[in-house]
Protein backbone atom coordinates (compact mmCIF):
# COMPACT_ATOMS: atom_id res chain seq x y z
CA UNK A 1 0.00 0.00 0.00
CA UNK A 2 1.48 3.25 -1.28
CA UNK A 3 1.03 6.19 2.22
CA UNK A 4 0.77 10.00 1.36
CA UNK A 5 4.45 11.21 2.29
CA UNK A 6 4.11 12.43 5.43
CA UNK A 7 2.95 9.08 6.66
CA UNK A 8 6.45 7.93 5.37
CA UNK A 9 7.56 10.53 7.60
CA UNK A 10 5.85 9.62 11.06
CA UNK A 11 7.76 8.65 13.96
CA UNK A 12 6.17 7.19 17.09
CA UNK A 13 6.43 9.65 19.69
CA UNK A 14 7.93 7.26 22.15
CA UNK A 15 11.08 7.72 19.72
CA UNK A 16 11.09 11.37 19.01
CA UNK A 17 10.43 13.53 21.44
CA UNK A 18 8.35 16.91 21.62
CA UNK A 19 9.04 19.15 24.22
CA UNK A 20 9.36 16.69 27.10
CA UNK A 21 10.00 13.36 25.33
CA UNK A 22 13.70 13.85 25.55
CA UNK A 23 12.86 12.88 29.34
CA UNK A 24 10.92 10.14 28.67
CA UNK A 25 13.23 7.35 30.02
CA UNK A 26 10.05 5.05 29.12
CA UNK A 27 13.44 2.16 29.71
CA UNK A 28 13.77 2.56 33.16
CA UNK A 29 11.59 1.17 36.15
CA UNK A 30 10.48 3.96 38.23
CA UNK A 31 8.23 3.08 41.10
CA UNK A 32 4.61 4.50 40.71
CA UNK A 33 5.26 5.81 37.00
CA UNK A 34 2.24 4.81 35.15
CA UNK A 35 2.47 3.95 31.55
CA UNK A 36 -0.38 3.51 29.35
CA UNK A 37 -1.83 0.04 28.73
CA UNK A 38 -2.97 1.09 25.14
CA UNK A 39 -0.43 0.63 22.35
CA UNK A 40 1.53 2.92 21.32
CA UNK A 41 0.21 5.27 18.40
CA UNK A 42 1.87 6.53 15.20
CA UNK A 43 1.84 10.20 14.92
CA UNK A 44 3.06 11.95 11.44
CA UNK A 45 4.83 15.15 11.56
CA UNK A 46 2.77 17.46 9.86
CA UNK A 47 -0.03 20.62 10.23
CA UNK A 48 -3.26 20.48 11.80
CA UNK A 49 -4.66 21.08 8.44
CA UNK A 50 -2.72 18.30 6.84
CA UNK A 51 -4.03 15.89 8.99
CA UNK A 52 -7.77 17.22 8.97
CA UNK A 53 -7.88 17.43 5.46
CA UNK A 54 -6.32 14.03 4.78
CA UNK A 55 -9.83 11.90 3.82
CA UNK A 56 -11.59 15.20 2.35
CA UNK A 57 -10.96 13.22 -1.05
CA UNK A 58 -13.25 10.37 -0.39
CA UNK A 59 -16.20 12.33 0.34
CA UNK A 60 -15.99 15.96 -1.00
CA UNK A 61 -19.67 16.24 -1.44
CA UNK A 62 -20.98 15.03 2.16
CA UNK A 63 -21.96 17.69 4.24
CA UNK A 64 -18.87 18.41 6.40
CA UNK A 65 -20.75 20.83 8.50
CA UNK A 66 -24.41 22.52 9.15
CA UNK A 67 -25.74 25.18 11.24
CA UNK A 68 -28.58 23.72 13.58
CA UNK A 69 -30.07 27.05 13.97
CA UNK A 70 -30.04 29.01 10.28
CA UNK A 71 -29.32 25.75 7.77
CA UNK A 72 -26.41 27.26 6.62
CA UNK A 73 -23.97 24.23 5.39
CA UNK A 74 -20.68 23.28 3.40
CA UNK A 75 -19.43 20.63 1.86
CA UNK A 76 -15.90 18.70 3.05
CA UNK A 77 -14.70 20.26 -0.50
CA UNK A 78 -16.13 23.70 -0.03
CA UNK A 79 -14.49 23.80 4.03
CA UNK A 80 -11.38 22.93 1.77
CA UNK A 81 -11.52 25.44 -1.28
CA UNK A 82 -13.02 28.46 1.44
CA UNK A 83 -10.35 27.92 3.96
CA UNK A 84 -7.50 27.88 0.96
CA UNK A 85 -8.90 31.00 -0.78
CA UNK A 86 -9.22 32.63 3.31
CA UNK A 87 -5.17 31.64 3.62
CA UNK A 88 -4.40 33.42 0.55
CA UNK A 89 -6.71 36.49 1.55
CA UNK A 90 -4.76 36.78 5.04
CA UNK A 91 -1.53 37.11 3.44
CA UNK A 92 -2.91 39.24 0.36
CA UNK A 93 -5.46 41.62 1.79
CA UNK A 94 -4.98 41.24 5.41
CA UNK A 95 -1.14 41.36 5.06
CA UNK A 96 -0.58 39.12 7.95
CA UNK A 97 2.73 37.19 7.91
CA UNK A 98 3.84 33.77 9.32
CA UNK A 99 3.54 33.65 13.18
CA UNK A 100 0.88 36.54 13.81
CA UNK A 101 -2.08 35.92 15.83
CA UNK A 102 -6.14 36.02 14.59
CA UNK A 103 -8.23 36.11 17.35
CA UNK A 104 -11.62 34.26 16.26
CA UNK A 105 -14.10 36.20 18.05
CA UNK A 106 -17.03 33.51 17.58
CA UNK A 107 -19.41 31.18 18.93
CA UNK A 108 -20.45 27.24 17.04
CA UNK A 109 -21.38 28.74 13.36
CA UNK A 110 -20.30 26.35 10.16
CA UNK A 111 -17.70 29.11 9.28
CA UNK A 112 -15.41 28.25 12.48
CA UNK A 113 -13.62 25.60 10.85
CA UNK A 114 -13.34 27.33 7.73
CA UNK A 115 -11.66 30.12 9.96
CA UNK A 116 -9.08 28.20 12.04
CA UNK A 117 -8.11 25.87 9.16
CA UNK A 118 -7.77 29.03 6.64
CA UNK A 119 -5.31 30.78 9.33
CA UNK A 120 -3.52 27.80 10.23
CA UNK A 121 -2.58 27.11 6.51
CA UNK A 122 -1.48 31.03 6.41
CA UNK A 123 0.78 30.25 9.47
CA UNK A 124 -1.10 32.44 11.65
CA UNK A 125 -1.45 31.56 15.82
CA UNK A 126 -4.93 31.44 16.37
CA UNK A 127 -6.83 32.35 19.54
CA UNK A 128 -10.56 31.93 20.47
CA UNK A 129 -12.43 34.57 22.44
CA UNK A 130 -15.50 33.48 24.30
CA UNK A 131 -17.78 35.60 22.37
CA UNK A 132 -20.02 36.09 25.97
CA UNK A 133 -16.93 37.61 27.75
CA UNK A 134 -16.99 41.93 28.32
CA UNK A 135 -15.47 44.49 26.68
CA UNK A 136 -12.88 44.34 29.29
CA UNK A 137 -12.07 40.33 29.01
CA UNK A 138 -11.93 40.61 25.18
CA UNK A 139 -9.68 43.54 25.30
CA UNK A 140 -7.59 41.54 28.13
CA UNK A 141 -6.75 38.46 25.76
CA UNK A 142 -6.47 40.94 22.03
CA UNK A 143 -3.42 43.11 24.26
CA UNK A 144 -1.60 39.62 25.84
CA UNK A 145 -2.15 37.53 22.21
CA UNK A 146 -0.72 40.64 20.64
CA UNK A 147 -3.90 39.78 17.66
CA UNK A 148 -3.62 41.53 14.73
CA UNK A 149 -6.87 40.72 13.17
CA UNK A 150 -10.63 39.63 14.65
CA UNK A 151 -12.72 37.54 12.52
CA UNK A 152 -15.98 37.57 14.25
CA UNK A 153 -20.16 38.06 13.61
CA UNK A 154 -21.72 40.89 12.54
CA UNK A 155 -24.05 41.01 15.98
CA UNK A 156 -20.57 40.97 17.43
CA UNK A 157 -19.46 43.84 15.41
CA UNK A 158 -20.19 46.71 17.83
CA UNK A 159 -18.13 45.32 20.87
CA UNK A 160 -14.97 44.19 18.79
CA UNK A 161 -15.15 47.76 17.40
CA UNK A 162 -15.45 49.26 21.25
CA UNK A 163 -12.67 47.13 22.08
CA UNK A 164 -10.24 47.98 19.38
CA UNK A 165 -10.20 52.06 18.95
CA UNK A 166 -9.12 51.90 22.33
CA UNK A 167 -5.64 49.68 20.83
CA UNK A 168 -2.70 51.45 19.78
CA UNK A 169 -2.19 49.34 17.15
CA UNK A 170 -4.52 48.82 14.46
CA UNK A 171 -6.68 45.67 14.50
CA UNK A 172 -8.31 44.19 11.42
CA UNK A 173 -12.33 42.95 11.94
CA UNK A 174 -13.59 41.36 9.99
CA UNK A 175 -17.23 40.19 9.92
CA UNK A 176 -19.44 37.03 8.83
CA UNK A 177 -23.40 37.67 8.41
CA UNK A 178 -25.77 35.02 10.60
CA UNK A 179 -27.89 35.86 8.55
CA UNK A 180 -27.76 36.95 4.48
CA UNK A 181 -29.84 40.14 4.96
CA UNK A 182 -27.60 41.56 7.93
CA UNK A 183 -25.94 44.89 6.48
CA UNK A 184 -22.04 44.68 6.59
CA UNK A 185 -20.92 47.76 9.39
CA UNK A 186 -19.12 50.10 8.03
CA UNK A 187 -15.15 49.49 8.35
CA UNK A 188 -15.56 45.79 8.40
CA UNK A 189 -14.59 43.20 6.07
CA UNK A 190 -16.89 40.75 4.73
CA UNK A 191 -15.68 37.63 5.43
CA UNK A 192 -17.78 36.24 2.04
CA UNK A 193 -16.04 37.92 -0.13
CA UNK A 194 -12.61 36.61 1.39
CA UNK A 195 -14.00 32.95 0.95
CA UNK A 196 -14.76 33.67 -2.90
CA UNK A 197 -12.44 36.08 -4.16
CA UNK A 198 -9.18 34.75 -6.31
CA UNK A 199 -6.15 35.86 -5.31
CA UNK A 200 -2.72 34.42 -7.17
CA UNK A 201 -0.02 33.85 -4.72
CA UNK A 202 3.44 32.21 -5.09
CA UNK A 203 3.62 31.09 -1.62
CA UNK A 204 2.45 27.98 -0.56
CA UNK A 205 0.81 27.02 2.34
CA UNK A 206 3.13 26.99 6.16
CA UNK A 207 4.28 23.39 6.14
CA UNK A 208 5.65 23.60 9.74
CA UNK A 209 4.49 21.39 12.43
CA UNK A 210 6.36 22.42 15.13
CA UNK A 211 5.01 26.25 14.94
CA UNK A 212 2.22 27.45 17.43
CA UNK A 213 -1.38 26.50 16.02
CA UNK A 214 -3.12 28.06 19.02
CA UNK A 215 -3.30 30.68 21.79
CA UNK A 216 -5.86 29.26 24.04
CA UNK A 217 -6.26 31.10 27.64
CA UNK A 218 -6.38 29.20 30.48
CA UNK A 219 -6.43 30.14 34.38
CA UNK A 220 -3.83 27.54 34.56
CA UNK A 221 -3.04 26.52 38.40
CA UNK A 222 -2.55 30.11 39.21
CA UNK A 223 -3.46 33.69 38.64
CA UNK A 224 -4.93 35.82 35.28
CA UNK A 225 -5.79 33.80 32.64
CA UNK A 226 -2.74 32.93 30.44
CA UNK A 227 -2.47 31.77 26.55
CA UNK A 228 -1.18 28.43 26.46
CA UNK A 229 1.08 27.80 23.43
CA UNK A 230 -0.21 24.70 21.42
CA UNK A 231 2.10 23.41 18.36
CA UNK A 232 0.48 21.84 15.68
CA UNK A 233 2.56 18.49 17.14
CA UNK A 234 0.57 19.11 20.50
CA UNK A 235 -2.65 19.21 18.53
CA UNK A 236 -2.04 16.11 15.92
CA UNK A 237 -0.59 14.15 18.98
CA UNK A 238 -3.82 14.11 20.96
CA UNK A 239 -6.02 13.94 17.72
CA UNK A 240 -4.03 10.36 17.18
CA UNK A 241 -3.97 9.65 20.76
CA UNK A 242 -7.71 9.78 20.82
CA UNK A 243 -8.29 7.87 17.85
CA UNK A 244 -6.85 4.77 19.31
CA UNK A 245 -9.06 1.70 18.59
CA UNK A 246 -10.33 0.83 21.66
CA UNK A 247 -11.03 4.83 22.25
CA UNK A 248 -12.37 5.98 18.75
CA UNK A 249 -16.26 5.59 18.54
CA UNK A 250 -16.77 6.91 15.36
CA UNK A 251 -17.65 4.79 12.88
CA UNK A 252 -16.47 4.73 9.48
CA UNK A 253 -18.00 6.87 6.88
CA UNK A 254 -19.22 5.25 3.60
CA UNK A 255 -21.13 6.42 0.07
CA UNK A 256 -24.57 5.04 2.77
CA UNK A 257 -23.11 6.04 6.29
CA UNK A 258 -21.59 9.29 8.02
CA UNK A 259 -21.68 9.66 11.51
CA UNK A 260 -23.58 12.96 13.10
CA UNK A 261 -21.80 14.84 15.82
CA UNK A 262 -23.48 18.14 17.20
CA UNK A 263 -21.28 20.50 18.30
CA UNK A 264 -22.23 21.87 21.63
CA UNK A 265 -19.61 21.71 23.73
CA UNK A 266 -18.07 25.46 22.71
CA UNK A 267 -15.80 25.79 20.13
CA UNK A 268 -13.75 28.46 21.39
CA UNK A 269 -13.09 25.87 24.32
CA UNK A 270 -10.04 23.15 23.79
CA UNK A 271 -12.12 20.47 23.69
CA UNK A 272 -14.73 21.97 21.50
CA UNK A 273 -11.61 23.16 19.51
CA UNK A 274 -9.90 20.13 19.17
CA UNK A 275 -11.87 17.01 20.18
CA UNK A 276 -14.90 17.81 18.61
CA UNK A 277 -14.47 19.98 15.67
CA UNK A 278 -11.30 19.02 14.36
CA UNK A 279 -11.14 15.23 15.04
CA UNK A 280 -14.73 14.52 13.78
CA UNK A 281 -14.17 16.72 10.95
CA UNK A 282 -11.25 14.54 10.52
CA UNK A 283 -13.65 11.45 10.90
CA UNK A 284 -15.47 12.73 7.87
CA UNK A 285 -18.55 13.15 10.26
CA UNK A 286 -21.11 15.49 9.47
CA UNK A 287 -20.70 18.58 12.87
CA UNK A 288 -23.85 20.07 13.60
CA UNK A 289 -23.12 23.75 15.22
CA UNK A 290 -25.42 24.82 17.86
CA UNK A 291 -24.10 28.99 18.42
CA UNK A 292 -25.79 28.64 21.71
CA UNK A 293 -27.31 25.60 23.75
CA UNK A 294 -31.05 26.09 24.47
CA UNK A 295 -33.10 23.49 25.48
CA UNK A 296 -35.31 24.02 22.47
CA UNK A 297 -32.80 23.82 19.59
CA UNK A 298 -31.22 21.11 21.74
CA UNK A 299 -34.43 18.86 21.31
CA UNK A 300 -34.87 20.19 17.42
CA UNK A 301 -31.40 18.99 16.66
CA UNK A 302 -31.58 15.65 18.55
CA UNK A 303 -35.01 14.73 16.58
CA UNK A 304 -34.35 16.37 12.68
CA UNK A 305 -30.36 15.30 13.19
CA UNK A 306 -30.54 12.10 14.53
CA UNK A 307 -27.09 12.28 16.55
CA UNK A 308 -25.10 9.36 16.53
CA UNK A 309 -22.65 10.40 19.47
CA UNK A 310 -22.62 13.44 21.89
CA UNK A 311 -20.16 15.03 22.98
CA UNK A 312 -20.56 16.91 26.17
CA UNK A 313 -20.47 18.38 29.84
CA UNK A 314 -22.04 16.90 32.95
CA UNK A 315 -25.01 20.05 32.84
CA UNK A 316 -26.24 18.54 29.72
CA UNK A 317 -26.14 15.12 31.12
CA UNK A 318 -28.06 16.11 33.71
CA UNK A 319 -30.50 18.08 31.80
CA UNK A 320 -31.06 15.12 29.48
CA UNK A 321 -31.33 12.75 32.56
CA UNK A 322 -33.84 14.74 34.75
CA UNK A 323 -35.97 16.75 32.09
CA UNK A 324 -39.54 15.04 31.19
CA UNK A 325 -39.02 16.99 27.34
CA UNK A 326 -36.22 13.96 26.87
CA UNK A 327 -38.01 11.13 25.75
CA UNK A 328 -37.10 7.76 24.63
CA UNK A 329 -37.17 8.60 20.94
CA UNK A 330 -34.28 11.53 20.93
CA UNK A 331 -32.08 8.89 22.29
CA UNK A 332 -32.62 6.54 20.24
CA UNK A 333 -30.15 7.16 17.56
CA UNK A 334 -27.33 7.77 20.35
CA UNK A 335 -24.43 5.27 20.73
CA UNK A 336 -22.49 6.90 22.45
CA UNK A 337 -21.79 9.68 24.94
CA UNK A 338 -18.37 11.40 26.13
CA UNK A 339 -18.18 13.55 28.78
CA UNK A 340 -15.63 16.12 30.12
CA UNK A 341 -14.66 19.48 31.57
CA UNK A 342 -16.57 18.51 35.49
CA UNK A 343 -17.31 15.13 36.95
CA UNK A 344 -20.10 13.47 36.04
CA UNK A 345 -22.67 12.54 38.32
CA UNK A 346 -23.28 8.93 38.58
CA UNK A 347 -27.01 9.00 39.61
CA UNK A 348 -27.50 10.76 36.26
CA UNK A 349 -25.41 8.36 34.28
CA UNK A 350 -27.55 5.98 35.50
CA UNK A 351 -30.86 7.79 35.21
CA UNK A 352 -30.17 8.53 31.30
CA UNK A 353 -28.73 4.95 31.15
CA UNK A 354 -32.45 3.89 32.35
CA UNK A 355 -34.16 6.59 29.86
CA UNK A 356 -32.53 5.43 26.91
CA UNK A 357 -33.77 1.81 27.16
CA UNK A 358 -30.80 0.47 25.47
CA UNK A 359 -27.22 0.36 26.79
CA UNK A 360 -25.92 3.35 25.85
CA UNK A 361 -22.04 3.97 26.48
CA UNK A 362 -21.30 6.74 28.33
CA UNK A 363 -17.76 7.58 28.55
CA UNK A 364 -15.81 10.23 30.82
CA UNK A 365 -12.40 11.63 29.55
CA UNK A 366 -10.24 14.08 31.34
CA UNK A 367 -7.94 16.89 30.18
CA UNK A 368 -6.86 20.57 30.28
CA UNK A 369 -5.72 23.37 27.78
CA UNK A 370 -2.24 22.25 28.80
CA UNK A 371 -2.65 19.02 27.53
CA UNK A 372 -4.59 19.79 24.11
CA UNK A 373 -6.70 18.88 25.97
CA UNK A 374 -6.91 14.80 26.62
CA UNK A 375 -4.74 12.89 29.28
CA UNK A 376 -7.43 10.06 30.34
CA UNK A 377 -10.25 8.37 28.17
CA UNK A 378 -12.31 5.29 28.59
CA UNK A 379 -12.70 2.79 26.38
CA UNK A 380 -16.16 1.21 26.01
CA UNK A 381 -14.65 -2.66 26.05
CA UNK A 382 -12.73 -1.85 29.34
CA UNK A 383 -14.93 -0.10 30.70
CA UNK A 384 -17.51 -3.31 29.93
CA UNK A 385 -14.70 -5.73 31.47
CA UNK A 386 -14.32 -4.37 34.51
CA UNK A 387 -17.45 -2.83 35.44
CA UNK A 388 -16.51 0.64 36.92
CA UNK A 389 -18.12 3.55 37.28
CA UNK A 390 -17.22 6.77 37.83
CA UNK A 391 -13.65 6.56 36.49
CA UNK A 392 -12.53 9.39 34.23
CA UNK A 393 -10.36 6.64 32.28
CA UNK A 394 -7.24 5.53 31.76
CA UNK A 395 -3.71 6.80 31.04
CA UNK A 396 -3.49 7.53 26.56
CA UNK A 397 -1.55 6.11 24.48
CA UNK A 398 1.91 7.61 24.63
CA UNK A 399 1.99 9.46 27.51
CA UNK A 400 3.09 8.77 31.38
CA UNK A 401 1.48 10.20 34.56
CA UNK A 402 2.01 9.97 38.34
CA UNK A 403 0.20 11.58 41.53
CA UNK A 404 2.46 13.31 44.03
CA UNK A 405 1.62 14.56 47.09
CA UNK A 406 -0.61 18.24 46.52
CA UNK A 407 2.11 20.80 46.35
CA UNK A 408 5.26 19.14 46.20
CA UNK A 409 5.98 17.69 42.50
CA UNK A 410 9.56 17.21 43.53
CA UNK A 411 8.37 14.35 46.11
CA UNK A 412 8.32 10.03 45.32
CA UNK A 413 5.24 9.50 43.13
CA UNK A 414 2.25 8.03 45.56
CA UNK A 415 0.41 3.89 45.04
CA UNK A 416 -2.99 3.03 43.83
CA UNK A 417 -6.00 4.84 46.22
CA UNK A 418 -3.78 7.74 47.21
CA UNK A 419 -5.02 10.94 46.39
CA UNK A 420 -2.56 13.68 45.10
CA UNK A 421 -1.86 15.99 42.62
CA UNK A 422 -1.77 14.25 38.75
CA UNK A 423 1.47 15.45 36.93
CA UNK A 424 2.14 14.16 32.80
CA UNK A 425 4.49 13.94 29.98
CA UNK A 426 3.02 13.42 26.62
CA UNK A 427 3.79 14.78 23.24
CA UNK A 428 0.28 16.46 23.51
CA UNK A 429 1.68 18.61 26.40
CA UNK A 430 2.24 22.52 25.40
CA UNK A 431 4.91 24.50 24.83
CA UNK A 432 4.08 26.85 27.96
CA UNK A 433 2.23 29.72 28.79
CA UNK A 434 2.98 33.00 26.14
CA UNK A 435 5.10 35.77 27.64
CA UNK A 436 4.98 34.12 30.48
CA UNK A 437 8.15 32.43 32.23
CA UNK A 438 7.72 32.15 35.99
CA UNK A 439 4.20 31.39 35.24
CA UNK A 440 5.74 28.20 32.51
CA UNK A 441 8.42 27.74 35.35
CA UNK A 442 5.49 26.97 38.13
CA UNK A 443 3.73 24.59 36.11
CA UNK A 444 6.10 23.15 33.96
CA UNK A 445 8.26 21.21 36.49
CA UNK A 446 11.47 19.10 34.98
CA UNK A 447 9.37 18.39 31.89
CA UNK A 448 5.99 17.15 33.95
CA UNK A 449 3.16 19.19 33.21
CA UNK A 450 1.38 19.92 36.94
CA UNK A 451 -2.11 19.74 36.40
CA UNK A 452 -3.47 21.36 39.47
CA UNK A 453 -5.59 18.28 40.03
CA UNK A 454 -6.44 16.14 43.07
CA UNK A 455 -6.85 12.77 41.77
CA UNK A 456 -6.44 8.61 42.84
CA UNK A 457 -5.84 5.67 40.68
CA UNK A 458 -6.81 2.12 41.75
CA UNK A 459 -5.05 -1.17 40.75
CA UNK A 460 -6.62 -1.28 37.71
CA UNK A 461 -4.88 2.06 36.80
CA UNK A 462 -8.07 3.52 36.12
CA UNK A 463 -8.13 7.24 37.26
CA UNK A 464 -10.79 8.96 39.56
CA UNK A 465 -10.85 13.07 40.16
CA UNK A 466 -11.79 13.92 43.19
CA UNK A 467 -11.37 17.75 42.75
CA UNK A 468 -9.29 20.97 41.91
CA UNK A 469 -6.85 21.38 44.17
CA UNK A 470 -7.32 25.37 44.74
CA UNK A 471 -10.71 24.61 45.51
CA UNK A 472 -10.22 21.65 48.47
CA UNK A 473 -11.79 23.37 51.60
CA UNK A 474 -9.38 22.64 54.75
CA UNK A 475 -11.48 21.92 57.84
CA UNK A 476 -8.46 21.79 60.87
CA UNK A 477 -6.10 21.09 58.12
CA UNK A 478 -8.30 18.23 57.00
CA UNK A 479 -9.13 18.34 53.13
CA UNK A 480 -12.27 18.10 51.84
CA UNK A 481 -13.16 17.87 47.68
CA UNK A 482 -16.23 19.89 46.95
CA UNK A 483 -16.81 17.75 44.32
CA UNK A 484 -17.53 14.79 46.68
CA UNK A 485 -20.11 16.45 48.90
CA UNK A 486 -21.90 17.92 45.27
CA UNK A 487 -22.74 14.76 44.15
CA UNK A 488 -23.77 12.99 47.27
CA UNK A 489 -26.08 16.30 48.20
CA UNK A 490 -27.26 15.63 44.01
CA UNK A 491 -28.47 12.81 45.23
CA UNK A 492 -30.79 13.65 47.64
CA UNK A 493 -34.29 13.30 46.05
CA UNK A 494 -34.90 17.12 46.11
CA UNK A 495 -31.92 18.64 44.99
CA UNK A 496 -31.70 19.29 41.30
CA UNK A 497 -27.71 21.00 41.59
CA UNK A 498 -25.41 21.89 44.24
CA UNK A 499 -22.19 23.35 44.58
CA UNK A 500 -20.03 23.35 47.58
CA UNK A 501 -17.53 25.93 48.65
CA UNK A 502 -15.28 26.53 51.56
CA UNK A 503 -16.46 29.85 53.82
CA UNK A 504 -14.10 31.31 57.19
CA UNK A 505 -14.87 29.51 60.40
CA UNK A 506 -13.18 31.03 63.22
CA UNK A 507 -12.99 27.55 64.69
CA UNK A 508 -12.10 25.37 62.14
CA UNK A 509 -10.41 27.94 59.67
CA UNK A 510 -12.78 26.50 56.49
CA UNK A 511 -16.48 24.72 56.77
CA UNK A 512 -17.78 23.53 53.66
CA UNK A 513 -21.30 25.62 52.41
CA UNK A 514 -23.69 24.38 50.06
CA UNK A 515 -25.46 26.21 47.39
CA UNK A 516 -28.74 23.93 46.12
CA UNK A 517 -31.52 24.46 43.56
CA UNK A 518 -34.06 22.50 44.88
CA UNK A 519 -36.69 20.51 42.18
CA UNK A 520 -39.48 22.17 40.49
CA UNK A 521 -42.47 21.53 43.17
CA UNK A 522 -40.27 20.35 45.80
CA UNK A 523 -39.72 21.81 49.34
CA UNK A 524 -36.30 21.33 50.47
CA UNK A 525 -36.34 19.99 54.17
CA UNK A 526 -32.68 21.34 55.29
CA UNK A 527 -32.47 19.44 58.25
CA UNK A 528 -32.68 16.30 56.26
CA UNK A 529 -30.38 17.00 53.78
CA UNK A 530 -28.12 17.73 56.83
CA UNK A 531 -28.46 14.77 58.08
CA UNK A 532 -27.96 12.58 54.66
CA UNK A 533 -24.74 14.22 54.04
CA UNK A 534 -23.90 13.96 58.16
CA UNK A 535 -24.43 10.26 58.09
CA UNK A 536 -22.31 9.56 54.41
CA UNK A 537 -19.34 11.06 55.56
CA UNK A 538 -16.52 11.94 58.28
CA UNK A 539 -17.54 14.31 60.69
CA UNK A 540 -14.96 16.59 59.55
CA UNK A 541 -16.43 17.07 56.00
CA UNK A 542 -20.30 17.93 57.01
CA UNK A 543 -21.70 21.02 56.12
CA UNK A 544 -20.97 23.13 59.17
CA UNK A 545 -21.24 26.58 57.15
CA UNK A 546 -24.90 25.83 56.24
CA UNK A 547 -26.82 25.59 53.30
CA UNK A 548 -28.25 28.13 50.89
CA UNK A 549 -31.03 27.84 48.09
CA UNK A 550 -30.46 29.29 45.13
CA UNK A 551 -31.77 29.61 41.84
CA UNK A 552 -29.08 28.45 39.81
CA UNK A 553 -25.54 27.22 40.09
CA UNK A 554 -23.46 29.55 37.84
CA UNK A 555 -21.00 27.99 35.45
CA UNK A 556 -18.92 28.70 32.45
CA UNK A 557 -19.67 27.54 29.37
CA UNK A 558 -17.35 24.44 29.43
CA UNK A 559 -20.00 23.36 32.41
CA UNK A 560 -16.68 24.49 35.32
CA UNK A 561 -18.98 25.37 38.66
CA UNK A 562 -17.47 29.48 38.73
CA UNK A 563 -16.81 29.34 43.09
CA UNK A 564 -15.51 32.31 42.65
CA UNK A 565 -19.08 33.86 41.86
CA UNK A 566 -20.07 31.85 44.94
CA UNK A 567 -17.76 32.83 47.31
CA UNK A 568 -18.42 36.73 46.30
CA UNK A 569 -22.14 36.18 46.70
CA UNK A 570 -21.42 34.70 50.56
CA UNK A 571 -19.73 37.33 51.22
CA UNK A 572 -22.14 40.09 50.09
CA UNK A 573 -24.52 38.17 52.30
CA UNK A 574 -22.59 37.76 55.29
CA UNK A 575 -20.99 41.22 55.72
Amino acid sequence: MIRPPYFRRCVCLLAQSVRCNSTFDSHLPKPNIINSSLSSVEIPNVTVPQYVYENFHKFPNKIGVECAATGRKYTFEEIKTKSDKLRKAIRKVLNLQKGDVIALLLPNVPEFPICVLGSLEAGLTVTTINPTYTAVEVKYQLLDSNAKAIITLTSLNPLAQAVTKDIDSKIAIVNIKNEPTENLPVGAMNFEELVNIDIKIDEAEVDDASSTAFLLYSSGTTGLPKGVQLSHQNVVSNLCQTSHPLLKIAHDTSETDQDVVPGILPWFHVAGLNSVMLLYMRYLCKLVSLPKFTPELFLKTLLTQKPHLLLIAPPIVSFMANHNAIKKVHLQPIRSIVCGAAPLDRNDEEKLGLKSGKHLNILQAYGLTEASPFILATSAVRKKAIGFSGSVGEVLPNTMVKVVPPDNPHAPSLGPNLPGELLVKGPQVAVGYYNKPNDTNISFVNGWLRTGDLVYYDTNKMFYFQDRLKELIKVKGFQVAPAELEELIRAFPDIADAAVIGVPSQRFGEVPHAYVVVKPDRILNTEKLLQHVSSNVAEYKTLKGGITVIDSIPKNASGKILRRELKLQYQSDNR
